[in-house]
């Protein structure tokens, strides 16, 4: 019996299908027996949408290689559609509730493996996953929760950049030499791309290195195009406007030129470069999302889908949040305007949610669609019009014209958009500035050339363990005026009490005879129990030792704080020139307490 109902329903619906069909009848199926990547590669898909045959999750049907090529086939062309769905919910619903002008949601490489990988290749499965994932971030959103995505920090987000930069831009390599079967692993990629270089296609690489070349000229040109004066002649100003117009509409221009010259030697019967091919058309029924599956031995409801998709429900959807912010962020600083996390959040949430209704899987922001998006000039997050309306007409109408665009023409676009996204200046700037902030950028750009979601959270964790390193130990400057003088540097929090308590013993017994103690809590903004019984240990233990501690320049909060835990020995003076004054005179005023209210005879106080 298979170990999943899921897998057990396609064996029998694939055995059903093949039952008394002999392997020469499923051989004229195009790319039957071509491996996962040339199936990836000739019908312009990440590899992760090819199901895989390695990997927990895989369906036993694989060990049967006539249901193999057959089930193989189904998936290719209906993940193909699926991932076509996904392209335009996202446009619409993020101009609306967006804050970021540059931002594209979609399919993406990262999310199509990580569906792939707990959906199990099944699209009502990676339906419901984007249903309950939207309902996830749409909750996050409502419930404020967008300050948690405040701590992936700059350098996080430039390790990230930088790294997409990298292998986004070597993936599409293969496209630009014609090579096909490179693994989407960025390691296995480089060894296999330079292994095969010697099958390198003329026509694709004469024609990628072209259209990277009037890339970069025509993106060049618009940053030296000068503004247009009312005093200059007519034609100057329109020769200003078309040029210009040329080079932010460079990215079409050039698919569309490459589009016509695949086009022409087709026609002449001969055909150098790899082009895109047929793209599946039409457009998706609106329905809900499925909450049951009807399978051949029986229906697997809503509670057992869920519990299938198991850890999906929380990986998917927080790697997607992950992924849009560190995308977001990174544009904004770049183009100078900021983003709200709420309102992207609610904006992720909304898409997979409405885009659970016409059949999309998960989406995420997507670095190479955001990098085309923002090269191109877009302005406004409204430009998520043009680019969804253009996807329906385009699955309407225009996908049998996709067939002649090459993909090295399209690798060059991406290299083009992506490629100023590396930022060497930075580990430069960080060596200058702060040399600590290169240990979260070198483990997040490091890490990504792995796994880009394994970057962005090894980044944020090594972030996160730097910051709580300073809150354990905060800088604490120590002084002598005629007393030991004791001001931390930052607050107070509870992990930094044994390091003051420690800083105290050290110092304060370290003379003969032993020093009082003035701790000046100008910078402490708020304390909670555990500080709390951490000084009333402090207290006692010089107390014992003949040692007085005093306070200073105490909050009205945080003395508030302190007076109701009725701390034995406690004292306080508001500024810290009296406390040193009354430790040197030996005299200190007293705090009468009442069984019903507290009396500040003086301004120092002692209980």
């Amino acid at each position: 019996m298979p170990c999943r109902r899921v897998h057990g329903s396609a064996i029998l619906e694939v055995k059903a299908d093949i039952q008394g069909i002999s392997v020469r009848h499923i051989r004229p199926i195009p790319y039957g027996h071509c491996s996962e990547e040339r199936l990836a590669a000739d019908h312009a898909l990440p590899v992760d949408l090819v199901p895989s045959s390695e990997g927990p999750g895989t369906p036993p049907w694989r060990e049967h290689p006539p249901a193999r090529a057959l089930a193989g086939l189904n998936a290719l062309f209906v993940l193909a559609q699926y991932g076509l769905y996904s392209s335009f919910v996202g446009c619409f619903v993020y101009c609306l509730l967006g804050t970021s002008k540059d931002v594209t949601l979609g399919p993406t490489a990262i999310m199509s493996l990580l569906v792939s990988s707990y959906a199990f290749h099944d699209p009502a499965y990676a339906t419901l996953l984007a249903f309950l994932s939207g309902c996830i971030q749409l909750a996050m959103g409502l419930l404020h929760l967008g300050f948690l995505l405040d701590f992936i920090s700059y350098p996080v987000i430039t390790g990230f950049t930088s790294a997409a930069s990298v292998t986004i831009s070597f993936s599409q390599v293969k496209n630009i030499l014609g090579l096909h079967g490179i693994p989407r692993q960025f390691f296995l990629q480089v060894y296999e791309t330079f292994r095969r270089i010697g099958e390198t296609r003329v026509g694709d690489a004469t024609l990628g290195l072209a259209c990277l070349v009037v890339l970069t000229g025509l993106r060049c040109m618009k940053g030296h195009v000068p503004r247009g004066c009312q005093m200059e002649p007519l034609l100057v100003r329109m020769g200003h406007l078309i040029v210009w117009a040329t080079a932010t509409a460079r990215n079409a221009l050039v698919v569309l030129f490459a589009g016509l010259v695949a086009y022409s030697f087709q026609v002449t019967g001969s055909q150098p470069f790899v082009l895109t091919g047929e793209t599946p058309k039409g457009l998706p029924p609106f329905q809900p999302p499925p909450f049951s599956k009807v399978t051949a031995n029986g229906t697997v409801p809503f509670g057992e889908m869920v519990q299938d998709l198991g850890a999906g429900l929380a990986v998917v959807p927080l790697m997607g949040l992950l992924e849009t912010i560190a995308i977001a962020k990174a544009f904004a600083s770049q183009n100078s305007y900021r983003i709200d996390p709420n309102q992207e959040l609610l904006a992720m949430g909304c898409t997979n949610l409405l885009g659970s209704f016409v059949s999309s899987y998960p989406v995420t922001g997507s670095f190479g669609r955001t990098a085309v998006n923002a090269q191109s000039g877009v302005c406004t997050p409204a430009g998520g019009l043009v680019t969804g309306t253009l996807v329906l007409l385009s699955l309407a109408y225009l996908t049998s014209s996709f067939y002649y665009i090459p993909k090295a023409a399209l690798a060059a676009v991406i290299i083009g958009a992506v490629a100023p996204m590396f930022d060497a200046g930075i580990f430069r700037t960080l060596w200058r500035v702060k040399k600590l902030d290169l240990v979260p950028l070198c483990v997040t750009f490091v890490l990504c050339f792995w796994e880009v979601q394994y970057g962005i959270v090894a980044g944020i964790l090594v972030s996160g363990i730097l910051l709580l390193y300073t809150i354990a130990r905060p800088p604490i400057e120590v002084s002598e005026q005629g007393v030991l003088l004791l001001q931390p540097a930052s607050g107070l929090h509870f992990p930094a009490v044994e390091h003051l308590r420690e800083a105290v013993h050290q110092r304060a017994l370290a003379g003969s005879p032993a020093r009082c103690v003035v701790l000046d809590c100008t910078h402490i903004s708020s304390i909670d129990y555990t500080v709390v019984r951490g000084l009333a240990d402090l207290l006692q233990e010089l107390l014992k030792k003949g040692i007085s501690l005093v306070f200073c320049s105490l909050q009205p909060h945080v003395l508030h704080v302190l007076l109701s835990a009725n701390l034995e020995g406690f004292q306080h003076f508001p500024s810290l020139e009296e406390a040193v004054e009354q430790e040197l005179q030996g005299s200190h005023r007293v705090l009468f307490h009442d069984a019903d209210e507290t009396t500040l005879l003086t301004p120092g106080l002692i209980q």
